[in-house]
């Protein structure tokens, strides 16, 4: 059978070796290709000599460098001379201008040889500079690209950040200049998609394209393998879901409605339902609208309750609370590590403000039903705004968190939820009671009661699935399970009231 050479001689005629060697030129610009390393090596090997290649600033690209002097370079690069030959310690050195005439540089391709440069080794040389500068203009604009993506996605973060602090007047002013209209709506639903790490640039980039300009899709910046969607529009949640059937391994957690500036909550909601999704069939879940202990309270008691257990942080000024409040809320849902990433700042910036909160409230965040109770009182805040400063006292005087718990209905729920529990023959209960006493610690827990801290932490975990609550991973959960040890008696109010 005739080889390629064969064919190509009896079907075209013999090629010669400028157009073979020209044919080789183009595949380098073919997608397997495209490395200016190996077309300046593959220059070397055809003109039997050695070549370099060197960029506008005169580093070394590929190639060996070192063929030319540092004021030829110069001359090359300013545009005083377009190519040059000369000899050099027995060597022919035939250098060209990489880039289109009149414009700047991209850089000094040069080869040198033994043997002097005929016209067919020139235009070779010349022919080669135009491809690599094709390579090095497509290398350049790929790289634009990625720096114009990586702004957008700074961007989309610095406003996911903006209305997870409440800051919702600057969050649109962000958003505006690069997607009008985004967060026009008063409300948006949180979403948060599992994926592999691995996995997880290519689904932000399907989220993009899949949402358009319809959501922001933001590189969750605490978890590796998750992405977070704040969707205004309804349609977001069905293309998502159809996104996650495609894929599998993928999981999608949505929260409820919210309003923007209660984004936080809405995130919480959404990693909730996340652990949900896990154990569906079709990967997804929506945070289920149950009954939360504060809708059983009387709301002008609750609020008035709030608004004086927050009020010694009326005294700052508007931003600095909001700051601060906006953190402990934040971080009374997650971990300090967790907190300080969402928001782009140090643990340490967040555990210095959640301390400045502590005093002011005379509060100690190590215990969890403090933190329950701070946790009540700050999303009261979050959905009916601060207390009037002037707000007049209920007739039977003050409001303490002990008149909240003790309504008949609240008290029929928690004693409803934890009664639960009886069904375990070991006395879970009494372990998540001592847990709970402990401040979550596990250690200290099994020291109270005599056991060892892996039972402790088994009885917590087998608790979950019961009460349909994390418990381990601490947030509205853990303290929904606090407030019914509160109002059944299991445990003492804090002490947070004077």
């Amino acid at each position: 059978m005739a080889g390629r050479e064969d064919r190509d001689a009896v079907t075209h005629g013999p090629r010669s070796p400028s157009a073979a060697r020209a044919e080789e030129l183009l595949d380098q610009l073919r997608p397997g290709g495209r490395d200016v390393r190996k077309v300046v090596a593959w220059l070397a090997d055809a003109l039997h000599g050695t070549a370099c290649l060197l960029d506008g600033a005169s580093a070394p690209l590929a190639g060996e460098p070192g063929l030319l002097a540092e004021g030829l370079i110069a001359d090359l690069l300013t545009g005083r001379l377009a190519s040059a030959a000369l000899q050099d310690r027995g060597r022919h050195v035939h250098a060209v201008c990489v880039g289109r005439p009149h414009a700047p540089p991209a850089g000094v391709l040069a080869v040198a040889r033994a043997t002097p440069f005929d016209r067919p080794a020139a235009e070779l040389l010349s022919r080669t500079a135009a491809v690599i500068e094709l390579l090095l203009r497509a290398d350049e604009s790929a790289a634009a690209g990625r720096r114009l993506e990586q702004a957008a996605s700074a961007l989309r973060l610095a406003v996911l950040q903006l209305l997870m602090v409440e800051d919702t007047v600057s969050a649109r002013r962000v958003a505006a200049g690069l997607w009008p209209g985004l967060l026009d709506t008063d409300t948006a639903t949180v979403y948060v998609v599992e994926v592999h790490p691995d996995e997880r640039e290519r689904l932000t980039a399907e989220c993009l394209a899949a949402t358009g300009r319809q959501a922001l899709v933001v590189r969750c910046p605490a978890v590796d393998g998750h992405v977070i969607v704040v969707a205004p529009a309804e349609t977001v949640g069905r293309t998502l879901r159809s996104l996650v059937g495609t894929r599998p391994h993928t999981y999608l957690g949505g929260s409820t409605r919210h309003t923007l500036a209660r984004t936080a909550t809405a995130y919480g909601q959404a990693v909730s339902a996340l652990a949900l999704a896990r154990v569906r069939p079709d990967g997804t879940a929506v945070y289920a609208e149950r009954t939360h202990p504060e809708r059983l309270m009387d709301p002008g008691a609750l609020r008035a309750w709030s608004g004086r257990l927050l009020r010694p942080l009326d005294a700052l000024p508007h931003h600095t609370r909001a700051e601060l409040v906006a953190t402990t809320r934040l971080g009374l849902e997650f971990t300090a590590v967790s907190t300080a990433q969402i928001l782009g700042v140090s643990r340490n910036t967040v555990r210095a403000r959640m301390e400045r909160v502590e005093r002011f409230l005379s509060a100690d965040f190590s215990q969890l039903t403090v933190r329950a109770a701070v946790h009540l009182a700050l999303n009261t805040e979050a959905v009916h705004g601060p207390a009037p400063a002037a707000a007049p006292a209920p007739p039977d005087g003050e409001v303490r968190l002990g008149d909240l718990l003790a309504d008949l209905a609240l008290r029929t729920w928690a004693h409803e939820l934890l009664g639960r529990l009886a069904a375990d023959t070991r006395d879970v209960r009494g372990t998540l009671r001592a847990w709970i006493a402990a401040g979550g610690n596990a250690e200290r827990a099994a020291h109270r009661l005599g056991v060892h801290a892996q039972t402790v932490r088994e009885h917590v975990r087998g608790v979950e699935p019961v009460l349909e609550r994390r418990l381990l991973t601490g947030g509205s959960d853990l303290y929904e399970v606090v407030l019914a040890h509160l109002a059944t008696g299991d445990l003492e109010p804090p002490a947070l009231e004077a």
